[in-house]
């Protein structure tokens, strides 16, 4: 059994906005809806699902960036003040306490490959997906698809939430 590579490095193109991924994700998205698509410029986004308390900052403060969203609940995007790269989001329905990490952020990126393909109704003809990896034509189950620590997690998060 290999080491685990956490915690995991990352930032900017500039370096002025460094993190630290201090555990695994949550899980791993590789999105291939049209809204991604432009936002990124590419043919999906890639984006890991982390605690915003497991994401320790290191550096520049980012610049929140409130944007429009497909689901028309909007997100807001971390950015690096000088290099305006995208380091990670949150989206309305998860909210603040998870940060939607771009994986192509991490120094290493290689560590996170996608553990599900969503929106494929809509990925490019030409992109061609991985036998063994799920592949949803639109959103996926959760609670099928997750593990269960994660699940766990979600659920300490949703029970923070309706504490406060």
């Amino acid at each position: 059994m290999s080491a685990s590579p956490f915690p995991l490095e990352g930032g900017c193109d500039c370096r002025a906005v460094r993190y630290r991924m201090e555990t695994r994700p949550l899980f791993v998205h590789c999105c291939h809806c049209r809204w991604c698509q432009r936002e990124s410029g590419a043919s999906f986004a890639l984006n890991a699902l982390i605690e915003r308390d497991r994401l320790t900052l290191r550096g520049a403060e980012p610049e929140i960036v409130d944007t429009p969203s497909a689901s028309g609940r909007g997100q807001k995007i971390a950015r690096c003040r000088r290099c305006r790269i995208a380091l990670w989001s949150h989206y309305s329905g998860a909210g603040p306490r998870v940060a939607f990490v771009r994986v192509g952020t991490l120094d290493e990126p290689d560590h996170l490959p996608p553990d599900v393909h969503i929106f494929t109704a809509s990925k490019q003809p030409w992109v061609l997906l991985p036998p063994g990896t799920p592949a949803v034509a639109e959103y996926y189950d959760r609670n099928r698809l997750w593990p269960a620590d994660s699940l766990a997690r979600r659920e300490a998060l949703q029970a923070a939430s309706r504490a406060r």
